[in-house]
């Protein structure tokens, strides 16, 4: 795209699924988003519009408008799944249960519509450019508890110096074996290793390609 988006694209742009890219407009505005490169429509019936990675850069940026109305699905804040250890973690409860399976049924929606064959049984382009987010929101849709402080007992979900992989700790060996299986049945490759200076246990989780 050779100029930025006008105001009104833009809150096109950041009124978009948080999870899925899923855009809400016009059909003018659509079109417009398609044509410089920032959306895409999808092939297969009911054609929904989507960002693409250049979309989700703007999306990400530092808004350049004012923010999407309030029924847009964004308008309440971006969703994070809990990565374990936050300074200021959201509030347990039932609407944090809602708020997570309704992301994780979001995600499973963006696999369907982006993997070329259409599968949900393995993760998308999304997800191998947000590592830490997409592992932790398998742990969290599961059930899995987070580490809520330093120290306290929990999931923790961490980059590593590898391109493709994160690195998941729990100090108790069944939870941590229960995360692999997580992980695993959400379309992971796990391994379990042992740190050599503390002979703790940790996951080493990327996403399956086939």
């Amino acid at each position: 795209m050779t100029r930025p988006p006008t105001a009104a694209q833009r809150r096109v742009i950041d009124g978009a699924d948080p999870v899925t890219g899923r855009l809400r407009g016009t059909d003018a505005q659509l079109a417009a988003l398609v044509r410089h490169g920032l959306a895409f429509r999808h092939p297969r019936p009911p054609h929904d519009h989507f960002l693409t990675p250049a979309g989700h850069r703007i999306r990400e940026a530092e808004p350049a408008a004012p923010p999407p109305e309030p029924e847009a699905p964004s308008a309440a804040g971006v969703f994070a799944a809990r990565i374990g250890g936050e300074e200021d973690p959201p509030a347990a409860g039932a609407a944090r249960v809602r708020e997570v399976h309704s992301a994780w049924q979001g995600l499973l929606e963006l696999r369907r519509m982006t993997n070329l064959d259409g599968a949900t049984d393995r993760p998308c382009g999304w997800e191998r450019t947000h590592l830490v987010q997409a592992a932790a929101l398998a742990l969290e849709a599961a059930g899995h508890r987070p580490a809520t402080g330093e120290g306290a007992e929990g999931y923790r979900v961490r980059v590593t110096p590898q391109p493709e992989a994160v690195a998941v700790r729990e100090p108790d060996a069944a939870a941590l074996s229960a995360c692999a299986a997580t992980l695993e049945g959400a379309g992971w490759q796990v391994g379990e290793y042992t740190e050599p200076r503390t002979g703790a246990r940790y996951l080493l989780a990327s996403p399956r390609r086939v």
